[in-house]
């Protein structure tokens, strides 16, 4: 018997893999998790039925979420990551030798404990002295701190579930007092191509627009999520992605990765027409 592992982008497509087996399921108080062995994408895991991350193209999801910013303020000591319990963002910091603290606040405990035993390519460095866990709600956690971060990486499930908090003015405004002078907020901003999740990009960028003196947004192509399309929200209170951007320190760092390099980092931002217009209305 084949078994297929399917996720609807919307009522009438959807996105189709071969599955060897399925490893592993549980239901937390949270959200179900299921764990899965690929012919094409390698091991990957779900929630909620919602694929989250596989071997094969995570390192394009985490190197931009964090090389980016990493690029603009090459100083970021102190960096708070809400949500990614696979692992996949945190490992990617701990390269830098200069962070010194990564308070990783993750609400479903269970998430990053099965990723540890299902998923060791993106776990590997959760346990590294600088990483402090917080099994807690990032929404509770974010209002603890006032003018502290250097970085907060919203590393989010879609706005439905546990991850729905993590979209409101309220949440961002929080986030805004928690950064320091030059503090960087990156948030998951959605797809701009099919309309049930431009619809919950263009919410997401009218709410940072309304308090972040810096505002933009950033594209990369991500094989396994809906349209292939994907978005992260850049927002600042002082530094801008292009014109702060220092290339020459990132790159003195020597850090090799798969799709994050300089040149998409300036090229990342030119996004396409209708996306400009799209994001020019929101309010």
């Amino acid at each position: 018997m084949e078994l297929w592992f399917s996720e609807k982008s919307t009522e009438t497509c959807e996105f189709k893999i071969k599955v060897k087996a399925q490893i592993y399921s549980e239901e937390t108080p949270f959200q179900k998790i299921a764990f899965f062995e690929s012919y094409d994408f390698g091991r990957f895991f779900t929630l909620d039925g919602l694929m989250m991350v596989n071997e094969k193209d995570e390192f394009i999801y985490h190197d931009m979420i964090v090389h980016v910013p990493l690029a603009v303020n090459p100083e970021i000591k102190r960096v708070m990551v809400i949500g990614g319990g696979d692992g996949g963002t945190i490992r990617e910091l701990t390269r830098y030798k200069h962070i010194e603290h990564i308070d990783f606040v993750e609400i479903d405990e269970r998430v990053v404990q099965l990723c540890r035993e299902y998923l060791p390519q993106t776990a590997c460095k959760i346990d590294d002295p600088r990483v402090h866990h917080h099994y807690v709600d990032g929404i509770k956690f974010v209002k603890e701190n006032k003018d502290y971060y250097d970085l907060i990486l919203v590393d989010s499930t879609d706005p439905i579930g546990p991850g729905e908090g993590l979209f409101t003015r309220e949440f961002y405004t929080d986030c805004y007092n928690a950064l320091n002078d030059k503090g960087i907020l990156i948030n998951q901003h959605e797809s701009p191509y099919y309309p049930n999740y431009a619809k919950e990009m263009i919410k997401a960028h009218s709410k940072l627009k309304a308090i972040f003196p810096v505002c933009k947004v950033y594209q990369f192509h991500m094989p396994t999520y809906a349209s292939g399309h994907w978005l992260f929200g850049f927002a600042s209170k002082e530094l801008d992605p292009l014109i702060d951007h220092k290339p020459e320190i990132w790159e003195s760092f020597g850090l090799k990765t798969k799709y994050y390099n300089t040149e998409l980092h300036r090229g990342c931002f030119a996004l396409p027409t209708y996306v400009i217009e799209q994001l020019e209305d929101a309010n």
